[in-house]
């Protein structure tokens, strides 16, 4: 006689989905396309922090300094870590109470991989065709399962949510990586199936207007690529800067691209700046400070960072020193997966 685990109901505003007792709650309501926020889906970063109004939850793996004792004494949990223990109503505060709304259903897919190309220093394009379309918005992400040991990896979608079909993904070189140095660097290729999971991510356009500064570091660049693409789409005269930053010119990729955005939008300017090694044909130093150099004020602007965690912090600090109003400033700590 065989058993069968419970499902239990959990309730966020109008909506009620089923989730398994293994099953994260994050999990659960973006796999009924129901959207939560959520960002790094590791417990790491607090984005997806809820309220448990009612019903019993298993934290398991939440660290202490995202969700301390007294935030779990006070009914909090982390929504990409917590499992349900009995059937659950739950609540969102603040700017994060519009959850709720329709989003695109993560899935589960395979697809095959169609390009593996070095494109930069220990910096490779990787192209998976999928045997359906993913339906995301440009800017999210997608976790890729590394054969065999069932470690997953984060990594942004070039995208825009016309291509639907072959993901594009940068992919930066981490020495001992599970994934980089162990995986794609080193047996993957052409023709390979992977294991794909997606959509995630709130990174991703809002409804605001005006001009648009964007700043990636290394690899962060992916997703601004896709973002800078759908918001000129929308709005073909929108001002658009996007800054690259890097250690050296080895490093720089996709500049022909780039310049072919900018032949064709008057308002998009692309500007590399190399950090550590100078180039007399490249701009030097932070491409933070490139931006402040730049522009004498981004009042009315929105801004978007993504990369490490101390350079998404300099922009931050960037982009209100110019007075960008905090709202439209929008963020993805960048850490490259290994």
């Amino acid at each position: 006689m065989t058993s069968t685990a419970p499902t239990f109901g959990a309730a966020l505003g109008d909506r009620t989905v089923p989730c398994g007792p293994d099953q994260p709650l994050l999990d659960a309501f973006l796999r009924a396309g129901v959207w939560m926020p959520n960002s790094c889906n590791q417990g790491t970063c607090g984005t997806c922090k809820l309220r448990v109004v009612r019903g019993d939850v298993d934290h398991r793996d939440s660290p202490a300094d995202t969700l301390t004792a007294a935030e779990r004494a006070a009914g909090l949990a982390l929504a990409c870590q917590a499992r349900p223990r009995s059937d659950l109503t739950l609540a969102l505060d603040g700017p994060a109470a519009a959850a709720g709304r329709t989003a695109h259903p993560l899935r589960d897919l395979v697809g095959t991989v169609v390009e593996l190309a070095d494109i930069a220093r220990d910096t490779r394009r990787l192209r998976i065709a999928l045997p359906e379309p993913l339906a995301f918005d440009a800017g999210q992400y997608v976790e890729l399962t590394v054969p065999g040991s069932g470690v997953r990896r984060q990594y942004s979608l070039a995208n825009t949510a016309d291509v639907d079909k072959v993901l594009e993904l940068h992919v930066r070189l981490v020495p001992g990586g599970a994934a980089t140095a162990g995986w794609i660097f080193d047996s993957l290729g052409v023709d390979d199936e992977i294991e794909v999971t997606g959509p995630f991510g709130d990174f991703v356009l809002d409804d605001a207007e005006g001009p648009m500064v964007m700043i990636g570091g290394g690899t962060g660049l992916a997703p601004l690529v896709g973002l800078a693409r759908t918001a000129l789409a929308r709005d073909p005269g929108r001002e658009i800067h996007l800054y690259h930053g890097v250690r050296g010119a080895a490093d720089l990729y996709d500049g022909d691209a780039m310049a072919e955005l900018a032949a064709r939008y008057s308002g998009f300017r692309f500007v590399p700046v190399l950090s550590h090694e100078p180039d007399p044909d490249h701009r030097s130093g932070l491409p933070t400070d490139a931006f402040v150099e730049d522009v004498p004020s981004a009042r009315g602007w929105s801004g978007w960072l993504c990369g490490p965690p101390a350079m998404v912090d300099a922009g931050v600090k960037a982009f209100k020193r110019r007075r960008m109003a905090p709202r439209l400033i929008h963020r993805e700590n960048f850490t490259p997966a290994c």
